[in-house]
């Protein structure tokens, strides 16, 4: 039986086609009137950590050349003409700022768009759910975040106070928590004796191999008062 040349030959014509159209594809330059920024979230920062961000565009005719127009970054922070954002900033806080990129195009094509930086204390706890007293019982949760590229040795631990000096432990955790968890929730809580009693609940993230330690704590406003119970 012979083979069917004809099928064969059309699947080769297929192929030599899709292939030259995308060498073609490839040959046509940039459009220049369709510059674009691209819209991008920032990733948050961190003061004393190193921070980069690279800025990208599409269209136009390369090479580009981006500024801020508009707006400031934070102390220890450069912007290159390249779209490089980076450095080490000094403090928390939020910054906007605009980017302009060019191309390099006749006359040249111009694209913009704001941005925000948000630069966020390395280890961020916060109430989920606020301590309260539910009958005979101390309960609550907090979320944690670790906004540094660093990974932590995580330890969190709660404590409640009683009038007499007697501390008793309501909420521990001993976990790591990765560079970048945002809002991980811990909840704690426990069955206590009549009383008031003082709560405190503190964190600790520790990165051994930069010799770094960060806490935090958080503690209610009031004393909380158990009042059914031995």
């Amino acid at each position: 039986m012979m083979p069917d040349r004809s099928a064969s030959g059309l699947h080769l014509y297929l192929i030599l086609t899709i292939l030259f159209a995308a060498i073609a594809s490839a040959q046509q330059p940039p459009d220049p009137t369709n510059l674009s920024l691209d819209a991008a979230t920032l990733p948050k920062a961190s003061p004393r950590h190193l921070y980069k961000f690279q800025f990208q565009a599409h269209g136009g005719i390369p090479p580009m050349k981006y500024i801020i127009t508009q707006g400031s970054l934070p102390t220890g922070m450069k912007f290159g003409e390249d779209g490089l954002l980076a450095g080490t900033p000094a403090t928390t806080g939020e910054y906007k700022f605009t980017v302009t990129v060019t191309d390099s195009s006749n006359p040249p094509q111009k694209a913009f768009r704001a941005f925000v930086l948000r630069i966020a204390p390395p280890m961020v706890m916060e109430w989920k759910r606020y301590a309260h007293v539910t009958g005979n019982r101390i309960d609550g949760s907090i979320v944690i975040s670790n906004n540094t590229e660093d990974d932590f040795d995580f330890t969190f631990f709660v404590l409640a106070v009683a009038e007499n000096g007697r501390a008793v432990a309501i909420g521990y955790q001993h976990i790591p928590l990765k560079s970048g968890v945002d809002s991980l929730e811990i909840p704690f809580g426990e069955t206590l004796p009549r009383g008031n009693y003082v709560v405190h609940v503190d964190a600790v993230g520790e990165v051994a191999a930069k010799d770094q330690i960060f806490r935090t704590r958080l503690q209610p406003k009031e004393k909380l008062q158990i009042l059914v119970g031995p």
